[in-house]
């Protein structure tokens, strides 16, 4: 896999108006102190499987599916500003492109989000490491695979936001070092079984930070 680190700037084209339905929501999610989930949207199988769990992990609480639209190309919405404000943003990317989290952290930064990598969650034996197009998988085999990434966060997030009697300050604190240990694993894979992230008996996690 060849890799390059070189960093670009992406010019977007301004626009007036905002989506009506995209405040309306933004706005209440600020208000119920909900947690954005965003996926990768790609074409291809992986970024399906991710964006169907992502739906799915949406439906739970504390958490609600959001709009990486907005949040990318309007920074005066109220979904950009629900991002911002809220606690943390769920990123769940489709591969080790991990495309939606290297945007993500230039928005609202690196410390702000958990982000995950949806591909080791299924991908046993690289079973679906050659396949592109999504409907080269059928249609059950596909809901079953995201359903299981999505259990697989759910779990994992459930670890960090399962404190409903904490002070929101101290719910914060520990949230942030959830983040943290996130991020020193994805620099530092061998620090990857010091957390519920990823434990000795399971090395499938796929919480990257």
């Amino acid at each position: 896999m060849n890799e390059s680190k070189l960093n670009f700037n992406l010019e977007v084209h301004g626009k007036k108006v905002v989506c009506p339905l995209g405040e309306v929501i933004g706005a209440r999610m600020i208000a119920e102190n909900k947690l954005p989930v965003i996926s990768c949207e790609g074409g291809c199988f992986r970024g399906e499987i991710a964006r169907m769990a992502a739906h799915l992990v949406g439906k739970k609480e504390p958490f609600a599916r959001s709009c990486h639209g907005e949040i990318f190309t309007a920074p005066k919405s109220a979904m950009a500003d629900w991002a911002i404000k809220a606690e943390k943003v769920i990123v769940i990317d489709g591969c080790f492109m991990k495309c939606h989290g290297r945007i993500m952290r230039n928005i609202i930064g690196k410390d702000n989000m958990i982000q995950f990598d949806a591909l080791p969650m299924y991908n046993k034996g690289n079973k679906y490491t050659d396949i592109m197009l999504y409907d080269d998988v059928p249609e059950e085999e596909r809901k079953q695979l995201s359903q299981q990434v999505a259990d697989k966060i759910i779990s994992e997030l459930s670890q960090i936001f399962d404190y409903d009697d904490v002070p929101k300050e101290e719910r914060k604190e520990v949230a942030q070092s959830e983040a943290d240990w996130i991020m020193d694993s994805l620099n530092n894979p061998s620090a990857g079984s010091a957390s519920p992230c990823a434990t000795s008996d399971d090395k499938s996690s796929g919480c990257c930070g």
